[in-house]
């Protein structure tokens, strides 16, 4: 599996995990940086493993589901 892949599969399972939809994850993460850029089309296809995140996206996504990066990483 590529990293793109475990990327998409990880952020779905903790947002889940974390009782969060889509639109309250873009809403925590426009509550940590305004300017960030995420919305709910770009998560859906981040989660879809059709956008490949930036580092600093991904650290946004991993502070607002309350886990480490390297969580969001691991296969």
């Amino acid at each position: 599996m590529d990293i793109q892949q475990i990327v998409a599969r990880n952020v779905r399972r903790y947002r889940l995990a974390a009782g969060l939809s889509q639109w309250q994850l873009v809403d925590r993460l426009e509550a940590l940086d305004a300017d960030l850029g995420v919305d709910q089309a770009y998560l859906s296809h981040l989660e879809n493993g059709r956008k490949n995140p930036t580092l600093t996206t991904l650290w946004y996504i991993s502070e607002a589901l309350g886990v480490k990066i390297e969580q969001i990483v691991k296969e």
